[in-house]
């Protein structure tokens, strides 16, 4: 086609309906994290800063950044070196940083404002969310207080933590070692010592 100054207009000078530049897309190995997966896209994927993580097995994650930014440890990395490389998190695995990314996306999304100013979901339902998400076996539930507290994601750890303390509320010392099979190496007499002086912790 001729424009009006009579130049040939090529495939690649028009605006919109030609060659364009591909795409960039996910590095190889990437898992790239639905942001919209509870509530439909929040944001244009495009736009938003993505952070890739690098769990202690070598397995990445790519998430939005607010996403990321739920942890104080991951923001303080992100302003050290940028967003450009991958966080590498040592102390947690791939399958408890899948947790942790889900937890955290959940959240971000839960607290984005409707058109009417509200939170996009209600207290009642987020409470609900977040209880069937600790319903986990106790070996899951111990891996995501380490790795709450090591991400320092303050959120996750005091909801993890109040899942245990439900878990021992009302049971007997006998009960509670039990329950989180742990080994008694107190003597009798080293027992009723310590049931002397924390007598309080017994009432």
């Amino acid at each position: 086609s001729i424009d009006r100054e009579g130049k040939r207009i090529t495939s690649a000078s028009r605006s919109g309906d030609g060659a364009r530049e591909p795409k960039q897309g996910v590095q190889p190995g990437v898992r790239r994290v639905p942001q919209g997966r509870f509530f439909g896209a929040a944001m244009d994927e495009d736009t938003a800063t993505k952070i890739t993580l690098k769990s202690s097995d070598e397995e990445t994650f790519e998430v939005d950044q607010d996403v990321a930014n739920m942890s104080e440890t991951i923001k303080n990395m992100i302003e050290d070196t940028g967003a450009d490389v991958a966080i590498p998190l040592p102390n947690v695995s791939g399958k408890d940083l899948s947790k942790v990314i889900e937890y955290c996306t959940y959240k971000v999304n839960a607290a984005k404002k409707n058109a009417d100013g509200n939170p996009t979901v209600a207290e009642e339902d987020v409470k609900t969310w977040e209880n069937e998400f600790v319903k986990v076996d106790q070996g899951t539930l111990f891996q995501l207080i380490l790795a709450a507290n090591y991400l320092n994601i303050k959120e996750l750890l005091d909801l993890t933590c109040h899942s245990v303390a439900s878990m021992i509320r009302g049971k007997s010392p006998e009960e509670i070692r039990k329950a989180f099979n742990i080994k008694n190496d107190f003597t009798p007499e080293e027992e009723e010592e310590v049931r002397r002086e924390h007598q309080w912790a017994f009432d």
